[in-house]
């Protein structure tokens, strides 16, 4: 089902099921939501973005129970979005369907895995999408088109009905244009927590990784606008993992999930995976447990640095990804390289399970550019509430940003 009579944005997919009467009375009514094509909805087959999936797949007998906790708060569900292939990917491209467009820059990328969903929300098609995270899939897009995205506190909310693809990275996550609106799903999914982040950081060496000077520049006016309403930042370092180390520790440890998940699906035939997804998920069937077991002590190892760190009170203001998304003309090898330096960046939420927020209070070259804003675990409320206040004052003030 697709609800939406005109997709200028190919967001949707053609999915066959039954009409979902949305509830009346409850605090989403009169909201639109768009679904993510790895989540169960009753009565849908799940495709995962792969077509030998959607055609082995039977309809879902049940809701995934983060769906189920929107479709009770009254949110009417109007169809299934586009996904990467099995969600393992960042660009927004499938090699199987139509690439969505990028409503904020449609000369631009869209950004995956939650690509569609991403798409449907930044173009007006919804009110509200869902999406996963696992590398960056709710931060990447949302920074790219323009919205506000948050990757939560690593299994806070519930995954039940939804395809894994690496379990002790994999989060849900949702897209809204509005904050407000963003707050309002968060107070359904989250629960409340004491955390209170003021004290502010900044880590130099994650913003050597952004694209170049254009880039620089608007992350430096976006960082200290946003210090002028929580506080300037103090520089910190991280030493246990250097950048490198703990790209790869990611890397390693994605693709062994990945391939756990789904790799006796993928050898059972040929389901004809797209480029890139292809190689990725052959690098993980290469990965052995050793592999797993150093890898692993490395992340608990830096995760506990960056507990450390940040304590229950630290907030580090970050760039998001390098810069705006790439150019949907761009080489397949410059939107790799793109990618796995959008990744060094990413990967620092992933591998701690700390929340991380993505704000659209920036632009380069009249695209959007997201800020991030990462807290202790559990603080992903407070977050969004600082995340809010962010928005509110960097718009009353004028700052060239891109709004819709």
């Amino acid at each position: 089902m697709n609800l939406v009579r005109t997709d200028q944005f190919n967001a949707f997919i053609d999915a066959d099921g039954p009409i979902i009467e949305p509830r009346p009375d409850g605090p989403l009514s009169g909201r639109t939501l768009a679904v993510k094509d790895i989540f169960d909805v009753a009565g849908y087959r799940t495709g995962c973005g792969n077509p030998h999936k959607l055609a082995e797949a039977e309809p879902a007998r049940k809701t995934a129970a983060a769906i189920q906790i929107l479709l009770d708060a009254g949110a009417e569900f109007i169809g299934k979005t586009q996904t990467e292939e099995l969600a393992f990917s960042l660009t927004g491209d499938n090699a199987h369907y139509p690439r969505p467009i990028n409503p904020a820059a449609p000369d631009r990328m869209t950004g995956g895995s939650s690509s569609g969903s991403a798409a449907a929300v930044a173009g007006g098609l919804a009110d509200m999408a869902t999406g996963s995270d696992t590398g960056g899939s709710i931060r990447a897009p949302a920074s790219y088109c323009g919205l506000v995205g948050l990757r939560a506190t690593h299994g806070l909310i519930s995954l039940e009905g939804t395809m894994p693809l690496a379990e002790s990275f994999d989060t849900f996550g949702w897209f809204a244009r509005d904050i407000d609106l963003y707050i309002e799903i968060a107070e359904l999914l989250l629960p409340r927590s004491g955390a209170v982040p003021d004290r502010v950081l900044r880590l130099p060496e994650q913003e050597a990784l952004l694209a170049g000077t254009a880039e620089l520049n608007a992350y430096e006016a976006a960082a200290r606008a946003a210090e002028d309403i929580i506080g300037t930042a103090a520089k910190a370092e991280l030493s246990s993992l250097d950048i490198e180390q703990r790209y790869w520790c990611f890397r390693k440890i994605q693709s062994y999930e990945a391939w756990q998940a789904h790799g006796a699906w993928i050898s059972a035939g040929n389901r004809n995976l797209g480029p890139g997804v292809k190689e990725r998920f052959a690098y993980g069937k290469a990965m052995n447990d050793a592999d797993l077991k150093r890898e692993s002590a490395n992340r608990q190892r830096f995760a506990d640095e960056v507990g450390e760190l940040i304590g229950d009170d630290g907030l580090i203001i970050m760039p998001t990804v390098p810069g705006a998304a790439p150019l949907a003309s761009a080489s397949f090898d410059d939107v790799q390289d793109y990618r796995e330096r959008a990744l060094r960046l990413l990967c620092l939420s992933g591998l701690t399970g700390h929340p991380q927020l993505t704000l659209p209070v920036a632009s380069v070259d009249g695209a959007p550019f997201g800020l991030s804003l990462m807290g202790p675990k559990g603080s992903d409320l407070a977050l969004l509430a600082i995340g809010r206040e962010i928005i509110n004052t960097i718009a009353k003030d004028g700052m060239n940003r891109w709004t819709r």
